[in-house]
């Protein structure tokens, strides 16, 4: 009996010390896991501060433009710029896209915040709007009309937290119409990283700033009273490749496809007096600066679109695709008139027709039921102009001003009364 109870007690003993045992090896592999994953980020860090310091110099080794007279020349991790006390607004920003944003999983930060580094200060928040705490502790805002508007986008730096961090200092910060910064800028702007994804291998030097001036207007309402640009520019070089591009754009609602605002890199430097990457050799500089090949940067389904019909060539009550929005809160049928840039067939044999600009930046879509097809002359619609009838209580997507495909069925017998052309 003895012998018995001592062998139960010396199993228990020893399937004791096999747990203890595991446990141990658990932790301790936990621990070394811990371990290596810290090493990991440590090393994610040094990596990411030696990219910082190689777009730095790469951006100083190719020539940033000269600094205006009483102007700072402002270093971040990212960007260079020429900031000018006169306008309280960076007179250019120097940056380089990476091939490394094409896996970059860091979004907006919104941390915008005063540039201390700029000697003669920077803007502040109450120069684009000020904001008033309710009793239960929200906020009440009474903006100045205009957006805190990126020179630097932000999205350039995502593969960065600190870069695009960064990128919302008031220094990186101009002046823009909603239209303008949410509209065509940004479009130009998500163009221009397309690019990155068609060549990996490249980096792309820009240079972006608005064109500042004396008697240019201010917001008056604001602190600093920060002048207000009408129009910006944005040049591009692809080095590797050869490759050179500029933009000059208003600051306004454009309506106009993009390839419209493209100009050489020459172009800018005449109208703007900088002179942009000044150090490489002048046979690189004089290849890259004169060309003029939009369709080499942006998106081909671009070069279809069209500019809306001229309102002011339409008849009474009858609207182009860039007014319809703003007529959508009228109670009552209106009639939109577009150009035809693209119709497909659904796969439950619907038609799709596109008017002024192609998926997927359509502005206005008419939807033909396929059941409807038949009450048209020739079973499809081949209009270069159309007329279609919508009830203007049809929900509008803000972002895009796009009418959903699916709102409404056309009426077709009237789409074929009515499709004319306004532009002979």
């Amino acid at each position: 009996m003895k012998r018995s109870a001592f062998f139960f007690l010396f199993l228990a003993f020893h399937f004791i010390s096999i747990g203890q045992s595991l446990e141990e090896k658990i932790k301790a592999t936990s621990s070394e896991i811990n371990a290596l994953e810290a090493k990991r980020r440590d090393l994610n860090n040094t990596l990411e501060n030696l990219k910082l310091e190689k777009i730095s110099a790469d951006l100083k080794d190719i020539g940033l433009p000269a600094v205006a007279a009483n102007d700072e020349l402002v270093r971040h991790s990212a960007y260079w710029l020429d900031y000018s006390p006169e306008f309280k607004q960076a007179r250019w920003v120097a940056h380089i896209i990476s091939p490394d944003v094409i896996n970059g999983v860091v979004f907006r930060t919104n941390d915008f915040r005063v540039d201390s580094s700029i000697k003669a200060g920077s803007p502040v928040e109450a120069d684009y709007f000020l904001k008033t705490m309710k009793a239960d502790s929200t906020y009440v805002y009474d903006g100045f009309g205009y957006d805190r508007g990126h020179l630097a986008p932000s999205a350039d730096f995502r593969w960065s937290s600190k870069a695009l961090s960064e990128s919302y200092f008031y220094s990186n910060m101009s002046p823009q119409l909603a239209d303008f910064n949410r509209g065509c800028w940004g479009d130009l702007e998500d163009a221009i990283r397309g690019y990155i994804y068609r060549h990996p291998q490249s980096q792309l030097y820009v240079v972006t700033g608005p064109f500042l001036e004396a008697g240019l207007p201010k917001i008056e309402r604001g602190v600093n009273k920060v002048t207000i640009p009408k129009r910006y520019f944005k040049v591009i070089l692809d080095l590797q490749n050869k490759k050179g591009i500029g933009f000059i754009m208003p600051n306004e609602a454009i309506t106009k496809p993009l390839h419209n605002f493209a100009v050489s890199i020459d172009e800018v430097e005449k109208q703007t007096g900088l002179n942009f990457f000044s150090k490489l050799p002048e046979d690189v500089q004089k290849a890259t600066e004169s060309q003029l090949e939009p369709i080499t940067w942006l998106p081909t389904d671009n070069f279809a679109d069209v500019e809306p019909l001229a309102q002011e060539n339409l008849p009474r009550n009858h609207f182009n695709t860039s007014n319809a929005k703003a007529s959508a809160n009228r109670n009552e049928e209106i009639t939109v008139c577009g150009t035809v840039v693209g119709t497909r067939i659904s796969k439950a044999g619907n038609i799709l027709i596109n008017l002024d600009k192609q998926f997927p930046n359509q502005v206005f879509t008419v939807f033909i039921k396929k059941e409807d097809i038949v009450n048209f002359s020739n079973g499809f619609p081949h209009y270069t102009h159309l007329l279609a009838k919508y009830s203007a209580k049809i929900a509008i997507e803000t972002n895009k001003a796009h009418i959903d495909r699916q709102c409404f069925n056309l009426a077709v017998d009237d789409a074929i009364d009515n499709a004319q052309e306004f532009i002979r």
